[in-house]
Parts: structure tokens; sequence; C-alpha cells
């Protein structure tokens, strides 16, 4: 095997570690938590003591320390040995309630809400998406009036990931006039009066992963939680795009890999007509296609992951690459779960089939970070068609 920044040896033992910690603490519970809708709290403090919740967040700030290589190799590792997507964007929501504070600098907000996030004490999530928005963050409605040491703020939050468990939410409001120069950030505490969770919202995947609906009426915050300077919010969210989006296509090709893995398996042991279904050429050559496929969005992503290590999160050619890894990776991982579904028959079909949650998890991750097509509009922009 060569050598590479992937495979040294404090990295190999990272992968094994967080495998064996998946696979004992982890895959056993995955259709329980499926079941129930949410994860246990529990499972936050526990990860964090295992040392792997906040890989790739500061040390100084209370994470474990690492960067994006390590927290991609972690990522990977949780869904080869058995995780979902949909556990690691409710396990680690904290990885798009918290960077903002980080960056921001302020040291009161991230003693009061990152350090106990990392810890696993506390439960964060990020409250962009509105009933009426979508991808276009610049415009959204959610307003925030000063009013002495406080922002009155008044709106809805939708599709908010960890929005039922969350103990706070940093929520991008409206302080000043239209378009991206009028948004800033407020981190709000659940429990504020005015702030209300409402119901669990049921989805097509990712039903480990509790989703709420916000809503806020006169609800009053602190000054001392915004999050930077006030109007400044929009190009702290961008600023967490090209993170999210690795983050999305890393998701897309491990998940991919793991369909692939138990596709082939099956394939070996399953027997029609008295032969393995793998003795089948056009089985071979669909886990043929579906590695194919796998290892050119692993290239690609990987390749964008590198160049973030010492590129400015906003300079243009990083954002295109990440956008572009995240729609390759996103179709590689959409066509790779279809057809181990095929693969599967009607046993793929059953919820008992592991194979079952990817299919259905895999379809969020062309929407989730930016859609898709609001992704191939951003691309050509940057591209100068």
């Amino acid at each position: 095997m060569t050598t590479s920044i992937w495979n040294t040896p404090e990295r190999q033992a990272l992968r094994t570690a967080v495998e064996d910690y998946t696979r004992t603490q982890i895959a056993p519970n995955m259709a329980e938590w499926e079941d129930a809708g949410e994860l246990p709290r529990e499972l936050h403090r526990q990860t964090a003591k295992a040392g792997f919740l906040a890989i790739g967040a500061p040390e100084e700030v209370g994470g474990d320390g690492g960067d994006m290589v390590d927290a991609c190799i972690a990522a990977e590792a949780m869904l080869i040995a058995g995780g979902s997507s949909g556990l690691q964007a409710s396990l680690f929501t904290h990885s798009i309630a918290t960077p903002h504070i980080i960056d921001s600098g302020n040291t009161d907000l991230i003693d009061r809400y990152v350090r106990p996030t990392l810890a696993g004490e506390m439960i964060g999530s990020l409250g962009v998406t509105e009933p009426g928005g979508g991808s276009d963050v610049a415009n959204i409605t959610t307003r925030a009036v000063r009013d002495g040491d406080h922002f009155v703020v008044n709106g809805a939050k939708t599709f908010i990931t960890s929005g039922v468990r969350a103990d706070f939410v940093t929520t991008a409001v409206r302080t000043g006039d239209a378009g991206h120069g009028g948004i800033s950030l407020l981190v709000i505490d659940k429990g504020t009066p005015g702030f209300t969770v409402g119901r669990s919202l049921r989805k097509m995947g990712w039903h480990c992963s509790d989703t709420a609906e916000l809503s806020f009426e006169d609800v009053r915050v602190p000054v001392e939680n915004l999050v930077g300077d006030e109007n400044a919010g929009f190009y702290l969210i961008a600023q967490q795009f090209v993170g999210e989006r690795i983050n999305l296509a890393t998701q897309s090709y491990a998940t991919a890999q793991r369909a692939l893995d138990l596709a082939a398996a099956y394939a070996r042991e399953r027997e029609t007509f008295g032969k393995p279904l793998i003795a089948r050429q056009v089985i071979r050559h669909k886990l043929v296609e579906m590695h194919s496929r796998t290892a050119a969005a692993r290239a690609l992503t990987r390749e964008v992951v590198e160049r973030s290590l010492d590129t400015s999160k906003s300079d243009p050619s990083l954002i295109l690459d990440a956008v572009v890894a995240k729609n390759q990776a996103v179709a590689c991982v959409e066509y790779v779960v279809s057809e181990a579904v095929q693969i599967f028959g009607g046993m793929g079909y059953m919820r008992e089939s592991e194979i079952d949650r990817h299919y259905r998890d895999a379809r969020i991750l062309g929407i989730g970070g930016g859609a898709t097509e609001v992704m191939k509009d951003l691309a050509a922009k940057l591209l100068g068609y």
C-alpha cells in the first residue's frame, strides 16, 4: 500500500478504533434508535469520552484536535462499520451548530456553548431553513429587532436537524435590510419564553435523527448571544459551506462503499438456480460499476479535502471543487444504493435489511447542504458560464 496522509500509522489506528467503537456501541442499536426516532443523549457523552465526538475541532475550544482528513476518516469508518448518514447527522450536529461560534472568537459563547457541546453534555443545532426558503439563505425572513440589551425574535424555522433534542439553536435572523447583508446569527436557548419546538417531523429517511419545526414569538435573546458582528451572519454561514459539503460528499461515498460491501457479501451467499448470485456476469458487472463510481467519488472528495487544509474557505476554486465533489458523490451514492437494493431483491426492500436504511437515507444527501440544482447554478457562476 502506498503511504499517504490517509493511511499513516496514526490514522490507521484512528480508523480501526472508530470501526471497533461503531461495531460494538452503535451498529447493534441502530434499529432501536431508528424506531425511537432519535438518538439517546448518553450516546453523545459516551462518544465524547471515547474521543470521537469532536475530531477536527480545535483542542483549545474543547475539541479532540486533528484536521479535516481525520474528521473524514472517522466519518468513513463509522459508516463502513454499520453506522448511517442519519446517525452522523444527529450525533455530529455540532459540526454545523458550533463552527460559527468558534470562528467568531467569542470566548464567552465558546465557554457557554461550544465546550459543553463538544464534551457531549449539550446538544446544539443550526436554524437556517425556513418554511418558504429552502436553499435561499440570503432571503430568510425571521426577524430580530434590537430592544435595549436584547433582540426580539419573531419567525419560524423548519427541517432543523436535532431540533427536538437541542439545548440551543444557532439561529439565522434578519437584523438589517433585505439580502445577505442584513443577516445575523443568534444563539437561542431552549426554554426561552416564546421559543416553541414543534412536532418531530416524520421523514423518508434519517429516522434516528430528530428533525423539528421551530417557532419564535417575541423571543427575547440577550445581545451577548450575538455571534460575530451584527449583519455579518451570512458570511459566517457561508464560510462553513465548504466543510459541510465536503462532509456530505464523504458521507455519500462512504455510504456507497458500505452498500457495495453489503451487496457483494450477499451476492456471494445468495444462491439462485443452483449458483451464487456473484457467479452471474450481470451481477459482477453491477458490482464493478458500483466500485468504479465509488472509487472516483472518493478520489475526487479526498483531493478537495487535501486542498482545504491550506486553502482559504472563501477561495472560489475551493468552493467550486467542494460543490463538484458533493454533486458527484451524491450521484454516486444514489446509483450504488439503488443497484445494491436490486441485488438484494426482496430482502433489500425489508426494514430489517441494513441496505434499506442506506437507500432511504441517501435521498436527502442531494438536498441538504444546498440542493444539487442550486449547486450546479453556483458552479456555473464560479466557472463563468
